[in-house]
This record gives structure tokens, C-alpha cells and sequence, in this order.
């Protein structure tokens, strides 16, 4: 069976009936290697996929969507593909739950950057798929929620987000929109802020881990 995104997987090391999943998305201009590479140090009951974004950049970078500028230089971004890569991911987690055994109420996504908008995307638009959200160094972009989906039961949806206070890609203001928006709506959210840019710093990998584990 042909998977519609290209993929890494690592299998769980303490193989159940199901395993639960941990779906990596990356950022913009990244590669499915770029979260893979924390593989490794990921919980050993999981299934770990790394999935690779549909568009191609320059090198041997790919984007789930365009970031365009205008002719003053202010970015935007194509929420047309943005809406067809947030239902891509959503067919995708179901072909992953039909090719490999993995528990389809147990499936979490980490996401970096333009991988977290969308892991806020596909939990929001399509709820019943997604059990958690670890959203790293990205922003809640309301326009590319399916906005008909939203009669859909989201109360188990729960949140982790961590951002850089000196992110120089997604202003830190940006990202802390979203705990407040979530917490409106009565989902569980647990919020990190970190003296860095745009990555990862190993406190936030480490408390990612314990909010995994939690």
C-alpha cells in the first residue's frame, strides 16, 4: 500500500497489539530527517513517522505550503495549500492507522514551525483523529481551521506549545495567542516560553518528554 506522504518510521521497541503514534511534521524548507533525528530519544512504545511535506523547494527542502511576499515585503501565506496539506495530513494518519498497527485513539503530533500551524489545523478541523498536539516555535492560524468541522467534539484534545522569546521566524506574541484561545475553549494546555530562537532548546525537549510521559 502506497502511503500519500513519503516517510521515515521507527517502530516502537516495546511492541503492543497497537502501538500509539507520533506523527513529526516539519518546518518549512526541512525534510522529514530534521525531526527524525530526536527519534531516538522518543518514548519506546510509540511508532514514530516522519512525514515529508508534498512541495518541493529549491535543494532538498519541502514546505506543506508557499510563503509568498508581496512587493513591500510582507509575507503571507497560501491558505489554499495550507487547507490541502491540513487534509493530506488528516488522509495520511488514516492510511498510517490502516498500513501499521496503530492505535487510532492514541496518535499525537509534534510539529516545528510551519508543522505546528498545521498539527493545530488537523487537531481543530478533525478532532476525532487526533489525540494530542506538541505545536514548536508555530502560531494557531484560525483561517485554515475547518471552520464546518467545528460542531465536532474537541474536549480531549490537549495542547503542549513552546516557543523562543527571541524567535526572529514567529514573533513569541504570535504564539502566545494560542494557550489563551485554547484555554477559552476548555482544552487542556500546557505552555513554555525559552531564552532562544527559532529551534528547539534541550529544556524544551526535555519537558516535552515529560509531558509525553505525563
Amino acid at each position: 500500500m502506497e502511503l500519500s506522504l513519503y516517510h521515515l518510521v521507527r517502530e516502537p521497541k516495546i511492541k503492543q497489539e497497537k502501538n500509539p503514534l507520533l506523527l513529526l511534521l516539519h518546518g518549512y524548507g526541512s525534510n522529514e530527517e530534521d525531526l527524525f533525528s530526536f527519534a531516538a530519544q522518543l518514548p519506546d512504545e510509540y511508532y514514530i513517522i516522519s512525514a515529508r511535506a508534498p512541495y518541493s523547494l529549491p535543494g532538498y527542502g519541502h514546505a506543506w505550503y508557499a510563503i509568498n511576499f508581496d512587493e513591500d515585503m510582507n509575507k503571507f501565506s497560501d491558505e489554499v495549500q495550507a487547507g490541502q496539506s491540513r487534509d493530506l495530513i488528516a488522509k495520511f494518519i488514516d492510511e498510517a492507522v490502516a498500513h501499521y498497527p496503530i492505535d487510532k485513539d492514541m496518535v499525537t503530533l509534534i510539529g516545528f514551525s510551519q508543522g505546528a500551524i498545521l498539527s493545530y489545523a488537523v487537531a481543530l478541523s478533525y478532532p476525532e483523529k487526533i489525540q494530542r498536539v506538541a505545536a514548536l516555535s508555530g502560531y494557531l492560524n484560525g483561517d485554515i481551521i475547518e471552520k464546518d468541522r467545528n460542531r465536532n467534539d474537541i474536549s480531549k484534545l490537549r495542547f503542549f506549545i513552546s516557543h523562543g522569546t527571541a524567535d526572529q521566524v514567529i514573533p513569541v506574541e504570535w504564539a502566545r495567542k494560542a494557550p489563551e484561545f485554547l484555554k477559552a475553549l476548555g482544552l487542556g494546555t500546557e505552555y513554555h516560553e525559552y531564552p532562544v530562537g527559532h529551534g528547539v532548546a534541550p529544556q524544551n525537549f526535555y519537558d516535552l518528554l515529560k509531558w509525553l510521559g505525563s
